[in-house]
């Protein structure tokens, strides 16, 4: 796979754990060096040109910190319910606050990718949508939630591969992509770098 001489290392720019389970998952040989970028969306209309330019700022920061060979991946997710951007809660009453609004609706979960190649300057940057429906929720119901301490580091203050699995009534598209990575985006985009999954 990415074992072959002439293929450079990988790093993902990323502390998520989330995402190194994703990569892990996919039998890829990378290391991570967190970016310190800060993930602050303030505008008002949401695009996925914002969180696109967000994950290359990612992937950016990180391009400054080493000299060698490498494909860097950064990445950024987001929740997005009427155009309005939920990204990690800041405390509890945010988390709430998150919830009760996502209870008994559809959103979609946005995520971007950046791919940078130290060896040619080469970029990529793509995104993925998927829609999450949440069944609805009692206030009780969302508290006990946020009791398990799930919510906090989470977009839109939730995990859906976690005990948040049960708020979900359905989704439509990419599962990993609401987890935080597409593993078929990235895959796609790391064959224009020479690094083939299959």
């Amino acid at each position: 796979m990415n074992k072959k001489d002439n293929i450079p290392e990988i790093i993902l720019a990323s502390a998520s754990p989330r995402r190194k389970q994703l990569l892990e998952g996919l039998n890829l040989d990378f290391k991570i060096i967190p970016s310190e970028i800060e993930e602050i969306i303030d505008e008002k209309v949401f695009s996925n040109k914002l969180i696109e330019d967000l994950a290359l700022e990612k992937a950016i920061d990180v391009r400054k910190k080493i000299n060698y060979p490498a494909v860097i991946i950064g990445a950024d997710t987001v929740v997005v319910i009427d155009n309005r951007v939920l990204g990690k809660p800041k405390d509890r009453q945010e988390a709430f606050e998150m919830i009760k609004m996502l209870q008994g609706k559809t959103h979609k979960v946005v995520s971007a990718i950046a791919v940078i190649d130290t060896r040619n300057e080469k970029i990529l940057t793509d995104s993925v949508e998927s829609r999450v429906s949440f069944k609805p929720l009692s206030d009780n119901e969302i508290n006990s939630y946020i009791d398990t301490g799930e919510p906090m580091d989470k977009a839109g203050a939730y995990a859906i591969q976690g005990v948040g699995s049960i708020l979900v009534s359905s989704i439509c598209g990419c599962y990993s992509n609401i987890v935080g990575i597409s593993t078929y985006k990235l895959a796609e985009m790391l064959k224009e770098f020479g690094i083939y999954i299959l």
